[in-house]
């Protein structure tokens, strides 16, 4: 854990880009709400939707980013209405609540956009539970969510708008399907009947700090798709609350709300979440468990018992997550994974594809977005393979076979930078071998990806290695991909990952 935080590759230092903004946009929207002369709670509002919207927005370009960030307020506002409004009637507020997990997951379906949404609406709703909002708070709620939804978006789009240098970031498609054969439709299910779970049994632990535990289940769901995914991102919740117990109870009691050391001790929190979002599950939730216990100790009722009942609400919520994945309309984690490491391979035929063309002088043959689709793709799969390559997992074979395909992917991929970096070389000049080699690729993708273990194509045999380095590096692809039949087509008894 401590390797992945510290060590982890930041090519173009975007992740300490993206969490340098994020202090840069979070830190204004409170300062502006605090000058406008709103009360803590405002601020804290404020706060925390600047982070949210700085944080959920994942749109491929800039004007979709931009079109997104002004819709939050659209979907935010109606919900933090219904959150107040409800705040006397616990049954329909609960059953309000419950919809509006369903319906933030179920948005997935429509992109990056959908998936923002959902969360900034689910949040908006968890955050009127958290400051206790009701009808009288509303006017000033309202300004503090439009206040820091401006300044959040003047930084994103105005001060520090570093995406506009990048080319537009490939987002993968969710999987598609129909009706329940559509996992955001079955993670919809799967999330309202974790939270429904999770929404009882912590009301029967805390009247007052129950929507916790929907909330553990819902950020369980986040960014998952089958039930092993899930169950992982389920104990990094909570070992990343627990170890931020730890150390609320070194840092966040003693200082007992202290405005100066709690503002510096937000600021490396909110840091934190955005710099690990993208490589540690696990020290992201340390971070927000931090935070939030720095909130609490600001409006004034942290103690020692909030803390541990803050690990209780969030056993129970992972706990939800985990029942509903196993027993409602599981969908598992092989069908997911299959699904992933086939896309991933189309896009290696592709990338191939591009880099040849532009060798051959095409003007129009660009590989440069098929590599970034790639890398993309194969973060998918790392996800997806996540739970068979876990410390926990008893399946010593089936994690020896995952961990091959990763690295045989990851060969892959590699061999593709170069030949895409060989192509853009304006001296390189085209070979005949590569149409040869390039068409070899393909077979051995179509054999991958289109036949069954019993009359799949046979993969053609590796060429030696070649001295032109455009030869040098597809000769390293065929290898590579000759050699994932290998782990691909396990018997049936024994799937690359268990049904």
């Amino acid at each position: 854990m401590l390797k992945r935080m510290f060590v982890a590759p930041d090519p173009g230092r975007a992740r300490l880009r993206f969490a340098a903004r994020a202090v840069l946009g979070i830190g204004p929207a409170v300062i502006v709400c605090g000058i406008a002369g709103y009360s803590l709670v405002g601020a804290v509002t404020g706060g925390l939707t600047a982070l949210l919207a700085l944080f959920t927005v994942t749109d491929a370009t800039v004007r979709g980013q931009a079109v997104t960030t002004a819709l939050l307020p659209a979907v935010g506002l109606p919900v933090l209405a219904a959150a107040a409004e409800l705040h006397d009637h616990p049954v329909a507020r609960d059953l309000t609540f419950l919809a509006v997990v369903g319906a933030g997951v179920y948005a997935r379906r429509w992109g990056p956009r959908g998936h923002s949404l959902g969360v900034f609406a689910f949040m908006t709703f968890f955050v009127a539970q958290f400051l206790h909002a009701t009808t009288d708070r509303l006017p000033e709620l309202y300004a503090a969510v439009l206040l820091s939804v401006l300044t959040a978006a003047a930084v994103r789009f105005g001060l520090w708008c570093y995406e506009r240098r990048l080319p537009p970031a490939p987002v993968p498609a969710p999987p598609g399907g129909t009706g329940l054969a559509r996992v955001t439709t079955r993670q919809a299910i799967q999330a309202t009947a974790g939270a429904g779970f999770a929404l009882v049994v912590g009301q029967l632990v805390s009247g007052q700090r129950w929507y916790w535990a929907v909330g553990a289940t819902w950020w369980v769901f986040v960014n998952t798709t089958s039930r092993g995914e899930t169950l992982v991102r389920g104990f990094r919740r909570v070992l990343g609350t627990v170890i931020g117990i730890g150390l609320g109870l070194l840092v966040a009691v003693p200082l007992d709300g202290a405005a100066l050391p709690t503002a510096v001790l937000l600021t490396a929190c909110v840091f934190g979440i955005f710099y690990t979002a993208a490589v540690s599950y696990t020290w992201m939730m340390l971070c927000v468990t931090v935070l939030a216990e720095l909130l609490y100790g600001l409006l004034g009722v942290l103690d020692p018992a909030l803390l541990a009942l803050r690990f209780a609400e969030t056993g129970i919520g992972a706990l939800g997550a985990v029942l509903a994945v196993l027993f409602v309309l599981p969908v598992t984690t092989h069908t997911v994974t299959d699904g992933w490491i086939q896309r991933a391979l189309r896009c290696v035929h592709a990338c191939t594809a591009e880099a040849a063309a532009r060798l051959a002088g095409s003007e129009t043959a660009d590989p440069a977005p098929r590599v970034a689709e790639l890398e993309q793709l194969l973060g998918r799969v790392r996800l997806s393979v996540a739970p068979l390559v876990h410390p926990l997992n008893p399946m010593l074979g089936r994690k020896r076979r995952a961990r091959r395909v990763l690295a045989l992917l990851d060969d892959c991929a590699r061999e593709i930078r170069g030949l895409v970096a060989v192509a853009a070389d304006p001296e390189a000049s085209h070979d005949a071998r590569l149409t040869t080699a390039c068409r070899r690729v393909e077979t051995a993708v179509e054999a991958l990806t289109g036949g069954t273990r019993e009359n799949a194509t046979p993969l053609l045999a590796p060429q030696p290695h070649a001295a032109e380095p455009a030869l040098a590096h597809l000769h390293g692809l065929e290898r590579a991909l000759a050699e994932l039949a290998t782990p691909l087509r396990a018997s049936s008894g024994s799937p690359l990952v268990g049904a």
